[in-house]
């Protein structure tokens, strides 16, 4: 049987790496089982959910390196989900109710008073044809629950009722059915809420594995029952732990803070994303992986932790600084060529600076050091300046080369017994303006002899 993975995000705002760490999961078992990944935007919510929020998803998994086999909208499939709807109204599954928000709220609020848990009693069940016709007739519009299988003849002696899964990460899981109340399918405007389009897509395009976070442990138990319901072959589930911040705050679609589109913007490598998406919470070494299929190599279910991880943005900064240090010059040719940077000097200059940089577009920085025009700080004392005076006068002459740092070097040594740090820092303060960085040595060539001069020549 060939393997068919879905990622279902709700267009309704930006991709967190939380949402990025169930795609990829679903994405690398689907390659690693050479089967097919399905990106299904589930975008019934009429009012929240946003074109542009999907594009921009589409775009955060292509710039991951997710390509997938086959694109839906939910938007586009409303009549799949209306017969779905009718089949089950025929069969007596799926029940108007007309309770309000608050009323249902109240009535919450009651069973807690009486110590008893907030399952809904199925009271719209009880309602005649004449009594549904004459809330009707005072404005209100049913929703729809469909009838949990909970029972025995009568649905309201609810009975303990276990639904039992090998979850694909989590092992055997049961939920007792009796503890959950008829879920809403479809609201009082007609639009339906997640739970029926997600298990009619499932069906209708042969989904085999679902993967998603375990949030959604005791909704698999109430799509099970749907599934049979429209006698559909009920997937295996696997859910795996959620991400939270190092606060131990949930993660949010509508916070930027920690979307994909600011982490790709802010100059982050997306194999450092994707690193830490999936090998977060999961036992073994957190480090760099080369690409995508070296990552799926390491996803192994039976290690990921069964409890919440913490995104930590330093672990981020340390696998993208690791990944931008080992970068060879045809990966960042581009991105260095848009900051001016370009033959014949940019694989020099890259291979000189990448080291001082966590972040590729850093290297804009250094690039403006290296050749532009900049402010050289005043010596700190009369002793700098007489030190900037006898280098510039034992400047060598003619180009300068890879050679002539050290040549230069032991000149300024030999004459004016510097060495080490006294040797070596009031040049750097002098060519760059900065008292740490790159090895000068490749950058002089970079700088050049009319702009070294000039630098240690500058008004004091």
């Amino acid at each position: 049987m060939t393997a068919i993975l879905r990622f279902a995000p709700s267009p309704t705002g930006r991709l967190h790496i939380g949402n990025l760490r169930t795609a990829l999961f679903n994405w690398l078992f689907a390659v690693r089982e050479a089967g097919s990944f399905i990106l299904r935007f589930d975008d019934t919510d009429r009012d929240r959910s946003k074109r542009e929020f999907a594009d921009l998803i589409a775009t955060d998994l292509a710039w991951i390196g997710i390509s997938p086999h086959k694109t839906i909208r939910q938007s586009e499939r409303i009549a799949l989900y209306d017969a779905a709807a009718e089949k089950l109204k025929a069969a007596g599954l799926l029940y108007p109710c007309y309770e309000t928000p608050d009323e249902l709220d109240r009535k919450r609020k009651r069973l807690a008073a009486r110590g008893l848990p907030p399952v809904y009693g199925r009271e719209a069940l009880k309602l005649s044809k004449d009594e549904r016709t004459a809330l009707e007739a005072e404005g209100r519009k049913p929703h729809w629950r469909f009838l949990l299988p909970n029972f025995g003849a009568d649905p309201f002696a609810p009975q303990r009722t276990d639904i039992v899964f090998d979850d694909l990460i989590r092992g055997e899981t049961t939920i007792d059915l009796a503890s959950l109340s008829d879920p809403v399918l479809i609201r009082e405007d007609g639009s339906y809420l997640y739970t029926l389009p997600s298990v009619v897509d499932d069906a209708e395009m042969g989904v085999t594995h679902v993967i998603r976070g375990d949030d959604h442990v005791t909704n698999t138990a109430v799509q099970a029952a749907i599934f049979k319901a429209l006698g559909a072959a009920v997937p295996r589930f696997g859910h795996h732990n959620l991400l939270t911040t190092v606060g131990g705050e949930g993660l949010s679609k509508r916070s930027g803070a920690l979307s994909l589109e600011t982490l790709r913007e802010e100059g982050y490598e997306p194999m450092a994303v994707a690193s830490l998406a999936v090998l977060v919470g999961m036992s073994g070494s957190i480090e760099p992986m080369a690409d995508l299929e070296t990552l799926g190599g390491r996803l192994d279910f039976a290690a990921v932790s069964p409890s919440a991880s913490k995104f930590d943005p330093a672990e981020l900064d340390r696998l993208n600084r690791e990944i931008v240090h080992g970068l060879p010059y045809a990966a960042v040719e581009g991105r260095l060529a848009a900051m001016g940077v370009g033959e014949p000097e940019g694989e020099t200059f890259w291979l000189a600076v990448r080291g001082n940089c966590d972040r590729v577009p850093e290297a804009k920085g250094w690039a403006e050091i290296v050749f532009g025009d900049i402010a050289v700080p005043a010596p700190e004392d009369e002793a700098e300046a007489a030190f900037r005076t006898t280098a510039l006068r034992l400047l060598p002459e003619g180009d300068v080369g890879l050679q002539t740092f050290k040549e230069w070097t032991s000149a300024i040594k030999a004459e004016t017994g510097a060495k080490g740090k006294a040797l070596f820092l009031p040049l750097r303060r002098a060519f760059t303006g900065l008292d740490h960085g790159p090895e000068l040595g490749p950058l002089l060539p970079l700088i050049g002899r009319e702009r070294l001069a000039a630098r240690l020549a500058a008004p004091r």
